[in-house]
């Protein structure tokens, strides 16, 4: 059997909803929680975490800013991750002060950016006095400049990158604003693993890249821009590598370039999963008739009621180009165009593909068709 080509037995009403479909991770928190919800509905997955998370447990900027915290009272506390605030009030306990901490937040008013944040603060024994629905920093500072704010003190926790924004805003109405760096991100630790995320999602290879927070987005654009890729991986986003995100704060970097991604309705890896499992079949399944028999293609594999081959990516994007026409001849120029992409090829290519493609299938070769000085089709219904 040729290299890249796996052969099972499964029935097609058995498969697992991402069987056949590639699926590049980038989270860096909780990464193997979702690679696991993704393989066990079938997916293979492809890590690349974007950015790692430098703790800052021990560094000095922490504990002057909790010391600040603590010098006076506090007017409002803003916890915007779940991670980070646990982390501020894990660093507060280390340092003896954990006690201190929690009793000046209890005095004050607490914020929460979202149900992430609202979950670590409850967890603290605090309780939240408001968190936006839209999980948006932007709808917590409307929130805030509503109220007067001349002489208050704000503590407002960092998550990774500082709000400039979010503190000058607040210092131009008179407050005075303490911000809690607890972590940030710095570079990835395996770059080689982005640098072919990157490649995979250029030569749609990928059927999906699954995104955890807007960071990260910035973070692949970034590492495509080093790349010299960026107009290529927006591309990919853009038709054929579908992008889903944990929620809309998420998406926001990738909607301001034009792409849509898909989002749960409620920001839960879970329900990530779920959304994914529910659009990919739905953007990449397609279900044949060849010989009386139901031959479904879902993503690389190829499945009949027992037998699944899953496909290297040339050929099955080679099969999809056929499929999105079924029972229609596709001419060798529009298969170089739709599978071969920017690559150097040529008709004979085409050719040679064809011909792996029909070993590849087997009892079902039959199903691709050659119509003289055209092209191809699938002989569908026969």
């Amino acid at each position: 059997m040729a290299t890249g080509i796996d052969t099972g037995t499964t029935a097609t009403r058995r498969a697992a909803p991402l069987t056949g479909f590639t699926v590049g991770v980038t989270a860096t928190r909780r990464r193997e929680e979702l690679t696991a919800l993704l393989e066990r509905r079938g997916a293979r997955v492809v890590e690349a975490p974007l950015m790692r998370i430098v703790p800052l447990g021990d560094d000095t900027a922490l504990r002057a800013a909790t010391e600040r915290c603590l010098a006076g009272p506090l007017d409002y506390v803003i916890a915007t991750t779940g991670v980070g605030w646990r982390c501020w009030m894990s660093a507060a306990d280390d340092w003896g002060t954990g006690g201190r901490l929690a009793a000046a937040c209890r005095a004050a008013v607490v914020l929460t950016r979202g149900p992430k944040a609202t979950g670590a603060v409850r967890a603290s024994g605090l309780d939240e006095a408001f968190s936006p629905r839209s999980e948006a920093n932007g709808e917590l500072l409307t929130w805030l400049l509503a109220r007067p704010l001349d002489g208050r003190r704000i503590a407002v926790q960092e998550h990774g990158v500082p709000l400039d924004g979010f503190a000058a805003a607040l210092r131009e109405r008179g407050a005075e604003v303490i911000e809690v760096p607890v972590y940030r991100w710095g570079p990835p630790d395996d770059p080689e693993a982005v640098r072919r995320l990157i490649e995979l999602t250029v030569r749609r290879e990928l059927h999906a890249l699954s995104f955890t927070s807007a960071q990260a987005i910035e973070a692949l654009l970034a590492c495509a821009d080093g790349f010299d890729r960026r107009a290529e991986v927006l591309a990919a986003l853009g038709r054929d590598v579908l992008a889903v995100c944990v929620g809309p704060v998420c998406a926001r970097p990738l909607l301001d370039l034009g792409i849509e991604p898909v989002c749960p309705e409620r920001g839960r890896l879970g329900a990530l999963v779920r959304t994914l499992a529910e659009a990919l079949p739905a953007r990449m399944r397609r279900e044949l008739e060849y010989a009386g028999r139901q031959v479904v293609l879902q993503g690389s594999a190829v499945l009949t009621d027992d037998t699944q081959v899953t496909l290297p990516p040339v050929l099955a994007a080679l099969l999809r180009a056929l499929a999105d026409r079924p029972g229609h001849v596709v001419g060798r120029a529009e298969l170089l165009r739709r599978v071969w992409l920017a690559d150097r090829a040529d008709e004979h290519a085409v050719e040679a593909a064809v011909a792996r493609l029909r070993t590849a299938l087997g009892p079902h070769a039959g199903l691709v068709r050659t119509v003289p000085k055209r092209g191809y089709r699938l002989a569908v219904g026969s």
